[in-house]
């Protein structure tokens, strides 16, 4: 009876976040006394997954899999979790997992509880730590089902080295076209960039940037960083930056390591959005910016002065410590 866990690829390499849920998935399966399986789809290094705690990589190579589709996913996922006789089934909590997991919950008859941020406090009842109200507080709740999904809030746990051989058998689950009810006809991805999802450091801009055309230096800082570059809501909506830039409440979630706002006031939405990032740094010239209320660190003044020089003393510190 082993801990399943679903590790997300892309173009054939892990995701951070698969690492970290093999993490997790080695800390429950030490507390049950058993083994850990990640179940990998058109992965190209599975031996990577050892290095972080499973015990067995169970590889489906499927080309119609290369594109994420919900039903066909969760379909392999649950016969896998039938051969397995898993118990646990653990997910990160990317946006593809957060569609996924529900529909494994209902195939698997299965409680779901997302958000978790540490290892179950218990076995009996299996009790687990959530985030609520947008990651101001936190929940402990019970999963009462035989068998349970558990989705690990990004950079909750962290990535911990097992240094195990992970034994790679080939899995080819019985798919049928229903279950592809859905067809990508193509991916538009920016290139060379580091995508917010993936990114340990965010660097982000609001409307105090006066416009499009003052982007460069945030751009700038990021790639000495090599951070994703991100946007306030009125940014987005007034065309300045792509709405994929948007993050916040109503755009896209950020877990980062740290998360530099420039320009930002710091609206409730764009809080909750951000307030899984462990360190937060503000620039802001107004000092009653509802954001230093937020903020690990805060700096007070024109972003037109500061940033510039810190870009060039970013430069000067990695130049000196590469």
């Amino acid at each position: 009876m082993s801990v399943l866990v679903y590790t997300e690829s892309e173009e054939g390499k892990f995701k951070k976040t698969s690492y970290e849920v093999v993490s997790y998935a080695r800390g429950i399966a030490d507390m049950m006394n058993t083994t850990v399986t990640a179940l990998a789809i058109n992965a190209e290094n599975t031996s990577e997954l050892g290095l972080y705690g499973a015990d067995k990589v169970l590889h489906i190579k499927n080309d119609k899999l290369n594109s994420f589709t919900a039903n066909a996913y969760a379909s392999a996922i649950t016969q896998a979790v039938s051969q397995e006789g898993a118990k646990v089934i653990v997910v990160s909590s990317s946006a593809n997992a957060k569609y996924l997991a529900p529909i494994l919950a209902i195939d698997l008859n299965a409680g779901y509880a997302s958000n978790v941020v540490a290892l179950p406090e218990s076995q009996s009842p299996f009790t687990v730590k959530r985030t609520a109200f947008t990651n101001k507080a936190f929940n402990h709740t019970e999963i009462t089902t035989e068998i349970k999904i558990v989705g690990l809030s990004k950079n909750s746990y962290g990535l911990k080295e097992s240094q195990k051989e992970a034994a790679e058998e080939s899995f080819n689950p019985q798919l049928d076209d229903s279950q592809f009810n859905v067809e990508v006809k193509s991916v538009d991805k920016a290139k060379d960039k580091v995508t917010i999802a993936d990114a340990e450091v965010v660097v982000s801009g609001g409307r105090g940037l006066k416009g499009p055309e003052n982007w460069g230096m945030i751009e700038e800082m990021a790639d000495i960083l090599g951070a994703a570059t991100a946007c306030s809501k009125p940014v987005s909506d007034m065309g300045w930056r792509p709405h994929g830039e948007h993050v916040g409440q109503t755009g896209k979630p950020v877990a980062s390591n740290l998360y530099i706002a420039i320009g930002i006031s710091g609206a409730i939405q764009h809080l909750a959005g951000i307030n899984s990032s462990k360190v937060k740094v503000v620039i802001n010239s107004d000092p009653e910016a509802p954001f230093f209320k937020a903020a690990d660190y805060g700096i007070v003044g024109d972003a037109f002065d500061i940033v510039p020089r810190l870009n060039e003393k970013l430069k000067e510190f990695k130049a000196n410590n590469s």
